[in-house]
């Protein structure tokens, strides 16, 4: 028993001598792309671009005869949050003309954009969080 334990332990090895042999040989022949495949790593962190900054629009000495425009991005609850915010202008600005339209979530049409660049004095934007 001891003897056959022995013959298949020296062949197991001889079998895994046999195969890191052939596996060299072929590395040393120059197909090396089947050995040792080449991999890509990216770095996750990137970089960012630089931010260039910008000034901020001139502040709006009055508000009464001045146009503002709300636009509800349809993000959940900005409905009811354009609605009080024009509730309290109507309140306290009364002499303010309030506009309300419509925009995506990813994006603000650009007739909307349009129309508020001409028409209007100042915009508030629903974005959510």
């Amino acid at each position: 028993m001891k003897l056959r334990i022995a013959v298949i332990a020296i062949l197991c090895v001889g079998l895994a001598l046999g195969f890191s042999i052939l596996s060299n040989q072929t590395y040393a022949q120059g197909n090396r792309a089947a050995a040792m495949p080449k991999i890509t790593v990216l770095n996750p962190m990137g970089t960012p671009p630089p931010i260039q900054a910008k000034q901020m629009a001139p502040r709006l000495d009055t508000l009464d005869g001045k146009t503002i425009y709300f636009v509800n991005t349809g993000y959940i609850g900005t409905d009811r949050l354009m609605a009080v915010m024009m509730d309290w202008f109507k309140a306290n600005y009364p002499k303010t003309k309030l506009e309300i339209r419509s925009g995506g979530m990813t994006n603000i049409p650009p007739a909307v954009m349009t129309e508020i660049g001409e028409k209007g004095d100042a915009a508030i934007v629903g974005l959510g969080h």
